[in-house]
C-alpha cells in the first residue's frame, strides 16, 4: 500500500466554507492535526504519521436560513438553529484562535468617506510584528507566538497587572478551558506585537477575549 501526502497541504491554508455542511465525523478528524500539527493514519495493521501543519479558516451562517438572530427575518425554529450549531463540537471550536461575527453593513456606511487601513498598510504591520517575533525567538526553536507552550508564555508574555486580572476574570466568567486561556494570552501577545508593545496591556487582553466570545454567544 502506498501513501502520499500533498505538498500543497503542508504549511498552507485549509478554508472550509459553510462549516456545518461538512460531516461532523470529518470535522472531528481535524482536532488531532490542529493540536499536534501532524496526523496519524492506520491502514492494514500499520500506522503512518505525516506532517499536517496548516492554517484552518472557516466560514458559516448562524442558522440554516442565514438570518439568526434577526428574528424579523429568520425563518428557522429554535430547534433548527440548535441542531445546526451542534454540528460543530465544543472541542473543535476550542481549537480556533479567532472567531468573529460579520454583520450587515448599513447603507449609510457604504458612502462614508472615512477610509480604513489599506491592505498594503496592514501588510507592513504584519511584517513588522513577524520580524519582532523572529528576533524574540531567535535560537529558541519557536517560530511564532502560536507555537508557545504554556510554560513559554510565562517568559514571553509579560502582562501589566490589570491585564493579568482581566484575563483571570475572563477565564472564570467564561468557563474557559486551559487551552482557551493560553490561546487568549498568545493572541494578546500578537496584538501587542502589532502595536510594537513588549508588555501586554488590558486592551490587548480585552480584544483577544472578544475573539473567543463568539462561541459563548451561539454555543451556550
Amino acid at each position: 500500500m502506498l501513501l502520499f501526502y500533498g505538498s500543497t497541504s503542508l504549511s498552507g491554508i485549509l478554508f472550509l466554507d459553510e462549516l456545518p455542511e461538512f460531516r461532523r465525523e470529518s470535522l472531528e478528524v481535524l482536532r488531532q492535526p490542529l493540536e499536534n500539527r501532524k496526523i496519524c493514519i492506520s491502514r492494514l495493521g500499520a500506522s503512518y504519521e505525516f506532517p499536517a501543519d496548516f492554517l484552518l479558516a472557516a466560514a458559516m451562517n448562524p442558522c440554516p436560513c442565514g438570518y439568526y438572530p434577526d428574528m424579523n427575518r429568520c425563518t428557522c425554529t429554535q430547534s433548527q438553529v440548535s441542531r445546526y450549531l451542534k454540528k460543530i463540537s465544543g472541542p473543535l471550536l476550542d481549537r480556533f484562535d479567532l472567531c468573529t461575527e460579520m454583520r450587515d453593513i448599513p447603507g449609510e456606511q457604504l458612502w462614508e468617506k472615512e477610509r480604513g487601513k489599506t491592505s498594503r498598510e496592514i501588510r507592513k504591520e504584519i511584517i513588522r510584528a513577524h520580524n519582532l517575533q523572529k528576533a524574540r525567538y531567535k535560537n529558541t526553536g519557536i517560530s511564532f507566538n502560536s507555537r508557545l507552550s504554556g510554560e513559554d508564555t510565562e517568559k514571553y508574555c509579560p502582562m501589566e497587572e490589570d491585564a493579568r486580572l482581566l484575563l483571570r476574570k475572563a477565564y472564570e466568567k467564561m468557563g474557559l478551558s486551559l487551552r482557551g486561556y493560553y490561546k487568549i494570552l498568545k493572541t494578546a501577545r500578537t496584538i501587542a506585537d502589532l502595536e510594537e508593545r513588549e508588555i501586554i496591556g488590558p486592551e490587548h487582553i480585552s480584544e483577544a477575549v472578544f475573539y473567543r466570545a463568539m462561541d459563548k454567544k451561539y454555543w451556550k
